[in-house]
């Protein structure tokens, strides 16, 4: 997906708490929901993780969403068929998702 319809969406959840962050990405009508709620519960799985390696206690309810951030990726392309033989490009865009949470204190 472009990074400018992700950046739509991750504007929305910078600054928040993980559980309104959450919410936000649950209830949001735009595709780009789906991908940075996958990218958000990967951080905190990693944040719970690196917590539990080190002998801390984290608490989920305590976490925010610090920084988070897209950037452009690679862009694929592609020629699609039109009429009277002729090509016209498609240009198939993709990003890169940042999103790092943190405790406030």
């Amino acid at each position: 997906m472009s990074a400018r319809k992700m950046r739509l969406v991750i504007d929305q959840i910078r600054g928040r708490g993980v559980n309104e962050a959450y919410a936000i990405l649950q209830f949001s009508r735009k595709a780009a929901s789906e991908p940075i709620d996958k990218v958000l519960r990967s951080a905190v799985a990693n944040a719970t993780y690196r917590a539990d390696e080190t002998g801390d206690t984290l608490d989920v309810d305590e976490l925010v969403v610090t920084e988070a951030y897209v950037d452009e990726g690679r862009t694929l392309r592609r020629w699609r068929a039109r009429a009277y033989g002729r090509a016209t490009p498609r240009l198939k865009r993709s990003s890169h998702v940042t999103v790092v949470v943190d405790t406030l204190g």
